[in-house]
């Protein structure tokens, strides 16, 4: 007689231990949903860096337009009406 409260505290425990493992929130589940979240925010840093740098530079944009005529130059080659474009090559 006193086998049946320790039984049904080990089947209840096993039926516990087997919803934990088996369950709808379950470990396997649980530990590939962290993994996501790992995942999600090391994308989500590398698009706040993204963000932060182009934040800057519509800043710079917004402020004056040193930051316009360095990108005219650099990227599409334009120059002054009054300048006189000159380049200079490494000797080799």
């Amino acid at each position: 007689m006193r086998r049946w409260p320790t039984l049904l505290i080990a089947a209840l425990l096993a039926l516990v231990h087997a919803d934990l493992w088996f369950g709808k929130g379950n470990m396997p589940y649980v530990m590939s949903l962290r993994k996501q979240l790992v995942e999600q925010q090391a994308v989500n840093d590398a698009a706040r860096e993204r963000n932060v740098s182009v934040a800057a530079e519509v800043s710079d944009l917004k402020e004056g337009l040193e930051m316009v005529e360095e990108k005219a130059r650099a990227e599409l080659g334009m120059v002054r009406p009054d300048e006189i474009l000159v380049q200079v090559s490494a000797r080799r």
